[in-house]
């Protein structure tokens, strides 16, 4: 496998953190980036839909010398690695999708969270109330199991006490990404059909906050995208199935470097 750059970009709420496990497993020669996007962790960036986080994406790649990269997206973030794809195609040698934003992705809850008066209040509840009773449910499975066993183990909890934005407040940051990801969810499959290069799309079939057909959905509208299944794992997959993503990534990279792969690209 030749070496590679690698950017994997986070779900809402996520940080760049919660990649920690994959990049672990993954082989030496891959350089991987995990940013905290928009609105997260240490972005000094106030949140936004698929535009502000593509020009945060390219500005990334421009301040770290990277030319082409193979882009990683989990949940909303594999909507951004859509954007960024299509947009600036010279720049995303590859995609890799984990239980993706795609057509057909919407649910009741979220036309609720970006409603106009029920959003905020749900944002700010969901954000600012519940995460420190979050953080007091996982100090004893930390402190037995670890953090990372326990992040696997109690994932939704951890995603939601352990997300923050070091400056301002994250529930801002929640809500314009809901009501970015209702406005812009009609783009989704137009996105995907004018995408070139090869793609992996992988995704359980019982996620309960993506349904598995948006991920059937963007594997049949990509051009030239395999659709890999995960058991058992539901949505958050870089925490709970970092082993089987590691090697799907790295399984995925080697596929590219084949000589059958290199001949259909010439």
């Amino acid at each position: 496998m030749r070496p590679r750059d690698l950017v994997l970009l986070h779900g809402q709420p996520g940080l760049g953190d919660e990649w920690r496990q994959v990049i672990a497993r993954l082989p030496e020669q891959i350089r991987a980036v995990a940013p905290d996007r928009p609105g997260y962790g240490l972005s000094r960036l106030a949140g936004g839909g698929l535009d502000v986080n593509t020009a945060t994406v390219l500005a990334e790649l421009n301040a770290r010398g990277i030319d082409r990269c193979v882009l990683v997206g989990h949940s909303y973030g594999g909507g951004v690695a859509l954007n960024v794809a299509a947009s600036a195609p010279d720049r995303v040698e590859a995609l890799i999708l984990l239980a993706s934003v795609g057509p057909g992705c919407l649910n009741g809850w979220d036309w609720l969270l970006a409603a106009p008066m029920a959003g905020p209040v749900c944002s700010l509840v969901a954000l600012k109330l519940t995460p420190w009773l979050a953080r007091a449910m996982l100090r004893r499975p930390i402190r037995r199991l670890g953090a990372d066993a326990a992040a696997r183990r109690y994932v939704s909890t951890y995603v939601w006490g352990f997300t923050r934005w070091d400056h301002g407040p994250l529930w801002r940051t929640f809500l314009a990404e809901q009501r970015a990801l209702v406005r812009e969810a009609g783009q989704f499959g137009t996105l995907a059909r004018q995408i070139r290069v090869p793609a992996l799309v992988m995704a359980d079939r019982e996620d309960a906050v993506v349904p598995f057909r948006s991920a059937l959905a963007l594997s049949q509208s990509l051009p030239d995208a395999r659709l890999r299944a995960i058991e058992g794992a539901g949505h958050h997959l870089p925490l709970r199935a970092p082993d089987e993503v590691a090697s799907a990534i790295a399984g995925f990279l080697e596929w590219l470097d084949t000589p059958t792969r290199a001949a259909e690209q010439t």
